[in-house]
């Protein structure tokens, strides 16, 4: 008959409180914003300019991993208040967040462009080309409504401009027809 020793018995405890140890150890770098307490915090103040400063103040603070977590509670506290002056505060935010290197210029831009313009920033290249469009045009057309919802926020939720987005949503359209019909025209073609 097989007995554990005290020895074995004694090891098989120690590696179970290590690794009880090492998953509260990698559950504690699991928090989202605002679990950790004061370390992280959104900015829940519903004034947009207060909560720019607040965020601004936690990002310099060592939160800017964080910051995308930031940016969707800044755009949803604006959509409380909408209006064109709020374009203009997020442009000033990213083009702060730029200065303090939490994003490069292109990242800002390709930010700023994805919620506040009409143009398409998941269609910046070639996309009536049958080699690169058409092997991936499910996922063209799944990042292109993304950022149509993504533009829905931006453009009339916290800008106020309809206008703008109806012309995002017509040339959605368009360049969802445009893709159709090149694919259909490369099939064709083989």
């Amino acid at each position: 008959m097989n007995r554990p020793t005290a020895l074995a018995t004694t090891s098989r405890m120690a590696v179970g409180c290590l690794l009880a140890l090492s998953m509260a150890a990698c559950n504690s770098f699991n928090t989202r914003p605002g679990d950790s307490g004061a370390n992280c915090p959104l900015p829940e103040h519903q004034n947009l300019e207060v909560a720019l400063e607040t965020a601004q103040e936690s990002l310099q603070a060592g939160c800017a991993g964080e910051f995308d977590a930031y940016l969707d509670s800044l755009l949803t506290i604006a959509q409380g208040d909408p209006g064109p002056e709020n374009r203009e505060r997020f442009s000033e935010f990213l083009v702060w967040s730029t200065e303090q290197g939490l994003l490069s210029r292109l990242q800002a831009k390709a930010l700023y462009n994805r919620y506040f313009s009409v143009k398409f920033v998941s269609m910046a290249g070639e996309y009536n080309n049958c080699a690169l469009s058409c092997p991936r045009k499910h996922r063209l057309l799944s990042e292109l409504e993304t950022e149509l919802a993504d533009k829905e926020i931006g453009l009339m939720k916290v800008s106020g401009d309809q206008q703008g987005y109806y012309r995002a949503d017509r040339l959605y359209q368009e360049l969802e027809l445009v893709l159709e019909a090149t694919c259909t025209a490369c099939s064709a073609a083989r």
